[in-house]
C-alpha cells in the first residue's frame, strides 16, 4: 500500500471516528440533578454519560484537603474534589472545545459543604482559583458564564461569600430567600426540603392546596430569575412527573439512566 494512500485512509477513518463520537454525545438535560453523585461507580462520568446538567458532590475539609464523601468516616485521601471532579471536567472541556457538552449549556457542580463553613469555603476558594479557566466568575454583581458554575450548599459562609469582589461560587438558597429576594447573581437557585411544602405521601392525587403552593413557589422563583429544586422526595417516575409538570427546574435522583429516559422525550420534543 502506498504511503499516500495509507495516510488518506487513516484520515478518512479519523473523520469517521470523530463523526461517531459526535453522534454519541448525550443530549444535555438541564433539569437532571445527580444526587450524591460520588456514590456511583464512576463519579461524574456516569452522570455526564446520561447528559445530566447538575452534579452534586459533598466535601469535607480534612487536613487542608477537600475530600468527597457523604460523611466524615467515609473519606479517603485519594478522593479529592480535584481528582473526582475538577480535573476530569477540565480535560473534558478541553476536548469539547470549551464546553462540558459540545456546544452545550453551562453545567452546574453543586458542592455541599459538610465541615465548618468559613474554613471550608476559604480552602475551596483557593482550589477553585486554580480552575478559573473553566468556571463561571462573579465580579461586582456581574456574571461571566463559563463551562461550569459552582453552587455552594450545606454549610455556607454566606456573608464571607457575598463580600468577595471576585468569587467562583454562587449560593444555594432556601425558600426563605424568595421572601428576602437576594440578588440572583448571589443566589441563583433555591433548594429545600419537600416537607416544607407538603406532608403528602405521594399516593393518590396531590392535594390542591399543596399543588397551588408548589406552583406559587415555582412562579416566585422564576420571577426572581432563580431555579428551584426540592430534596426528600421519593425517587420514582410518578414523582418526577408531578415535579416536572409544576415547573420545578431540577429533579434529583440516584437512578441516573431512569431519570434520563424520563426527561429525554421532553428535551427532544418527543413528548
Amino acid at each position: 500500500m502506498r504511503p499516500q494512500y495509507f495516510r488518506l485512509c487513516l484520515y478518512a477513518f479519523s473523520l469517521w471516528a470523530a463523526a461517531v463520537a459526535w453522534s454519541a454525545e448525550p443530549t444535555p438535560l438541564l433539569r437532571a440533578h445527580a444526587h450524591n453523585d460520588y456514590e456511583h461507580t464512576r463519579p461524574l462520568h456516569d452522570a455526564l454519560a446520561c447528559g445530566f446538567g447538575s452534579i452534586e458532590a459533598d466535601i469535607h475539609l480534612v487536613e487542608g484537603r477537600l475530600l468527597v464523601a457523604h460523611d466524615r468516616k467515609s473519606v479517603t485521601p485519594e478522593r479529592t474534589l480535584e481528582v473526582l471532579y475538577l480535573d476530569p471536567l477540565r480535560e473534558r472541556i478541553k476536548q469539547n472545545g470549551g464546553r462540558v457538552y459540545r456546544q452545550g449549556p453551562t453545567v452546574t457542580l453543586l458542592v455541599d459543604v459538610k465541615t465548618e463553613a468559613g474554613a471550608t469555603f476559604r480552602a475551596l476558594h483557593e482550589v477553585l482559583r486554580g480552575y478559573a479557566d473553566i468556571l463561571t466568575v462573579f465580579r461586582a454583581g456581574v456574571v461571566e458564564p463559563a463551562a461550569v458554575t459552582v453552587v455552594l450548599s450545606g454549610n455556607r459562609a454566606r456573608a464571607e461569600i457575598a463580600a468577595q469582589p471576585e468569587r467562583y461560587v454562587a449560593i444555594d438558597g432556601r425558600i426563605e430567600d424568595l421572601a428576602t429576594n437576594s440578588p440572583a447573581t448571589l443566589v441563583p437557585w433555591v433548594s429545600d426540603n419537600w416537607q416544607k411544602v407538603s406532608t403528602w405521601k405521594w399516593t393518590g392525587p396531590m392535594p390542591e392546596a399543596d399543588r397551588a403552593k408548589l406552583r406559587e413557589l415555582v412562579t416566585q422563583a422564576h420571577a426572581q430569575g432563580r431555579r428551584i429544586r426540592f430534596w426528600n422526595t421519593p425517587d420514582r417516575p410518578e414523582v418526577w412527573q408531578s415535579l416536572h409538570a409544576a415547573g420545578v427546574d431540577l429533579i434529583g435522583t440516584d437512578h441516573l439512566p431512569e431519570l434520563r429516559d424520563f426527561l429525554l422525550p421532553f428535551a427532544t420534543g418527543a413528548r
